[in-house]
């Protein structure tokens, strides 16, 4: 009786830790395909967003780079995403998680404006 509990325990407790491995490796392959999908630059050169519109996969982190001697700012009008002053040749990075379309602008300047497209 102690020898068929014994290996009772032993092909659940293997079909277990198969199942558990099985998990494991769908669990990363998710994960593996919600990884970021890298990066992407907006350049801010004279008084303009380069480009004005851009598509990216989600998980991208967008990075706007001041090209200007003047200083400009990254604003969403839901505030998702705000910049400080951008001097030239600094740098504001955001990361865009959920798809959608997120509008911006330079406060500093209202009539540049900029578009980001997560699919």
């Amino acid at each position: 009786m102690i020898d068929f509990l014994m290996r009772r325990v032993l092909v659940v407790g293997t079909s277990a830790f198969l199942a558990l491995g099985a998990a494991s490796a769908l669990a990363q392959q998710r994960l593996a395909a919600i990884e970021p999908a890298g990066s992407a630059e907006i350049s801010i050169k004279n008084f303009k967003f380069v480009p004005p519109s851009l598509t990216v996969m989600p998980g991208t982190a967008v990075t706007w780079v001041n090209n200007d001697e003047e200083p400009h700012n990254v604003v969403s009008p839901d505030r998702a995403f705000r910049s400080k002053a951008i001097d030239g040749g600094e740098k504001f990075t955001a990361v865009f998680d959920k798809p959608g379309t997120f509008k911006y602008i330079c406060a500093v300047h209202p009539q540049m404006r900029g578009e980001i497209i997560v699919k």
